[in-house]
């Protein structure tokens, strides 16, 4: 179901609302106001957000209620819906610690080389998580075969490039937010969230290779996970 006129008309107004609400909460976190990084993360997070949503109401809302989806409605193992929560857990953290770290000062400030790289990063990270959404209509948050909407191998796009470019892009926004923000406690917690995505991709595989017609074609296809040339 598409939106109605009404419908459309709320989401003009909220989503830039929402987007300053949600880029404020870092700099309230924080406890300062005139965070720059802080800003720049906020509102880039919230526009990606904003971003995904429309164009998922607007072009794929099948893919918008499949993403809804909570853990444990997919039929999908304790051991991945237990992962999936892990991450979820680990990135509230991450927003919550990166900004009180700044204002507490529990460990060094990183230098500003380092909150440029991070910068850049986090451009690209959101390009992999927007992208991945786009090329994959069936890209859902639950490990799962989608046989009642008819799934398929995606082999184009982005998933020419790596074979799970979202958790790409996931881990790069997570370790370039913590970057930019010149978080070393963040950037721990980062680290962590990259090493459950890595885990949960190799029970993932062996689903989608036992399950899925087409994937181990495709593994062979696109020889890489996340990194090209690495892993």
């Amino acid at each position: 179901m598409r939106p109605t006129p009404i419908m459309t008309g709320i989401i003009v107004v909220a989503v830039p609302v929402g987007i300053l609400g949600v880029a404020a909460m870092m700099p309230w976190l924080s406890g300062d106001w005139h965070w720059v990084e802080g800003w720049i993360f906020g509102i880039c997070w919230a526009s990606l957000i904003a971003a995904t949503f429309l164009r998922l109401c607007y072009k794929d809302p099948a893919l918008l209620a499949e993403r809804l989806r909570l853990p444990g409605t997919g039929g999908e193992s304790r051991a991945d819906m237990a992962i999936l929560i892990g991450i979820k857990m680990g990135f509230l953290a991450w927003i919550v610690l990166s900004p009180l770290d700044v204002r507490f000062g529990w460990m060094p400030r990183l230098p500003l080389w380092c909150e440029v790289c991070g910068g850049i990063l986090l451009v690209a990270g959101g390009f992999f998580m927007f992208r991945a959404l786009a090329d994959n209509t069936f890209a859902s948050q639950l490990v799962r075969i989608q046989t009642e909407r008819g799934q398929h191998v995606i082999d184009t796009g982005v998933y020419g490039f790596v074979r799970h470019p979202m958790y790409l892009g996931a881990d790069l926004v997570s370790v370039g937010g913590a970057l930019l923000l010149g978080s070393f406690c963040g950037l721990l917690v980062a680290l962590g969230i990259v090493g459950l995505f890595v885990l949960r991709i190799f029970g993932e595989e062996m689903l989608l290779a036992r399950d899925l017609e087409g994937y181990r074609s495709y593994r062979e296809k696109v020889r890489y996970r996340l990194i090209p040339h690495v892993w």
